[in-house]
């Protein structure tokens, strides 16, 4: 496995069959407010998928209230026991994306029988986990987990950080993004054989050594200024920055044009919070939630404390574009074979709100490595390794 620390619809469906290993992927997407014609559709897109073991299903909050009828009716036609998935603002299969609208995206795919397990969702703890997969786990062992995340856990990132460090998994995926119900698409917590719906934590799916994968991800924003220290801090709150008042600070890095009027930066600027020990300079953006200008402190949407290194980004989509080919060309030359099969997990924040259009990052992927199958979803915020980021594009690879 290769890593990195810093990975109506068209009627298009792609597929990919390799004879010498047997693995095969096929995705399609159809949208729609019914969601049993859309379930159809999507399907006579999808094609055959006898042999496949393994269903990736992603649905737009549009269709959320529906997602047990849709998750046995997939079932039901398929043959599939095991789907793993959850809801976004958007999803998306192959070169097309669906963005708030009705619509689902589905990955049919057949690996190794022992080559993956599904895990019910974790609330408090990994005991289901071990539970349900403890015996597969000292057999094969996992080197990666694809998981969904319930923004509303109360502690999402000790929750994923946890996930990864004890089970000794590097972890892609997102959260889920909905306006309404927050499924996902899981194990049952009892251990039983066919997926279900769930909510409220971390579910997923853990792949064995043998499922050769590679992913990395790239960021949606750009540093403005140098890294700087925060001298000064009270939970979210960042009162001195360098030694000096952390507003001055801020007015300084973000420019004159925007320090005159404040209002400005809302959506445009954020903090940076560089990751300790990260060999490619790897931060986590988080939103500034407020300032007050007579006080002249700022918070952020993430605790901090004296003594952290900061940064301040600017979030545009040319330096947004930059970084995604930067990821692919980078991915492209430590990929030696031919993706069979990919998910990407994208911000909401990013598609048609950075970029203008929905399908543009799917556009690049593809200008990188050709008609994959891919599936994926507009997230809340995306998972790699073992954090939570935000305004990122996770891409994980199927080899």
């Amino acid at each position: 496995m290769t890593m990195s620390d810093a990975v109506p619809a068209s009627t298009a469906a792609a597929d990919a069959t390799t004879a010498d290993d047997g693995l095969r992927f096929h995705a399609a997407c159809a949208a729609g407010a019914e969601w049993g014609p859309v379930v159809k559709a999507c399907l006579d897109r999808l094609g055959p998928v006898a042999g496949c073991n393994i269903g990736f299903l992603y649905l737009t909050d549009g269709l959320a209230e529906h997602a047990t009828s849709i998750v046995t009716l997939l079932r039901s036609l398929t043959g599939i026991r095991n789907w793993v998935g959850t809801v976004g603002i958007g999803v998306m299969a192959n070169g097309d994306a669906l963005f708030d609208e009705p619509g689902i995206a589905v990955m049919a795919a057949r690996l190794p029988d022992d080559g993956f397990r599904l895990f019910p969702t974790l609330t408090d703890g990994l005991d289901p986990l071990r539970r349900s997969a403890g015996g597969w786990l000292d057999r094969n062992g996992a080197a990666l987990a694809l998981v969904h995340v319930d923004p509303r856990h109360a502690d999402m990132a000790g929750l994923v950080s946890a996930l990864s460090e004890q089970a000794g998994v590097f972890l892609v995926g997102g959260l889920a993004a909905s306006r309404g119900e927050y499924p996902q698409f899981t194990l049952t917590e009892d251990g039983g054989a066919v997926s279900d719906v769930s909510d409220g934590g971390v579910s997923g799916v853990l792949f064995a050594p043998s499922v050769a994968v590679a992913t990395a991800h790239t960021q949606g924003c750009r540093p403005i200024g140098p890294t700087r220290t925060i001298t000064a801090s009270d939970d979210n709150i960042i009162l001195e920055i360098d030694g000096r008042p952390a507003l001055d600070v801020f007015k300084e890095d973000i420019g004159p044009e925007l320090a005159a009027d404040l209002r400005q930066v809302a959506g445009v600027i954020c903090a940076g919070l560089p990751i300790a020990g990260s060999d490619t300079q790897d931060y986590l953006v988080r939103d500034l939630v407020a300032i007050d200008p007579r006080a002249g402190w700022l918070s952020i949407a993430e605790r901090v404390t004296t003594g952290q290194p900061l940064l301040f980004t600017r979030r545009d989509p040319e330096s947004a574009a930059a970084d995604m080919r930067r990821m692919l060309d980078s991915l492209k030359k430590r990929v030696k074979a031919t993706p069979k099969g990919a998910v990407y997990v994208s911000c909401i924040a990013r598609g048609p709100n950075l970029f203008g259009s929905a399908d543009a990052e799917l556009a690049m992927i593809r200008e990188t490595f050709g008609a994959v199958p891919l599936v994926g979803f507009f997230a809340s915020g995306e998972v790699s390794h073992n954090r939570l980021y935000g305004y990122t594009g996770v891409l994980t690879l199927f080899l």
